[in-house]
């Protein structure tokens, strides 16, 4: 950027995006000096280098502002996985259908998996009823992103939460700086009062004695 550029001549592009050609690398300092402006190298593999007019603290501003705007579009997603038997208890179901909708609330993806143990895996059927019975349960907040297929003893299905169900987290509650408790002020014994000396007795004589 600007003197940095040490080639003898630049190809430049002025602040309006028009062509001025190759030029000596002064005469297009002078021009950005000009116009208040930066001359910046844009493509320095080219031959010669591109080199651009513009508000140098300006561009950079907006490229920090764009990527900004790029990261809070982007979305961490979190997949949780739950399991279950093909042969599970209304219990349990109901108990782990509760885990999923709170995963799907929260805006993670779930991984549900169906593991078949020994001879389970001649009825599968049984598992994707299972799969079947959890996404008609959740439709409300979810749909089936991934659907039912078998990977080697497991059958999974993957559910994504709708945008709309999705709970939002309760902001943080601002920290205030509270005064100090006053310390506890402890009392200091009450001195002992020093025993009163036993004075002899006071022997007088008799009158006339």
């Amino acid at each position: 950027m600007n003197d940095r550029i040490r080639v003898p001549k630049v190809r430049v592009v002025a602040s309006d995006g028009t062509q001025v050609g190759i030029i000596d690398t002064q005469k297009a300092l002078d021009m950005a000096a000009d116009q208040d402006l930066d001359l910046v190298e844009v493509a320095a593999q080219a031959d010669p280098p591109v080199c651009r007019i513009m508000d140098y603290g300006k561009y950079k501003y907006e490229q920090d502002q764009r990527q900004k705007e790029a990261r809070k579009k982007q979305s961490l997603i979190v997949v949780k996985e739950m399991k279950m038997r093909p042969k599970i208890d209304k219990h349990d179901y109901e108990t782990k259908k509760g885990h999923v909708v709170r995963f799907l609330r929260q805006g993670a993806k779930v991984k549900v998996t169906i593991m078949f143990r020994g001879r389970e895996m001649a009825h599968q059927e049984l598992g994707r009823k299972l799969l079947d019975q959890l996404s008609a349960d959740v439709a409300e907040i979810a749909k089936v992103d991934t659907p039912p297929k078998v990977d080697g003893r497991n059958m999974t299905m993957v559910l994504g939460p709708y945008k709309e169900a999705v709970t939002p987290r309760p902001a943080p509650p601002p920290k205030h700086k509270g005064e100090k408790p006053p310390e506890k002020q402890t009392e200091a014994p009450p001195e002992q009062a020093e025993p009163a000396r036993k004075l002899p007795p006071k022997i007088t004589r008799a009158e006339g004695g």
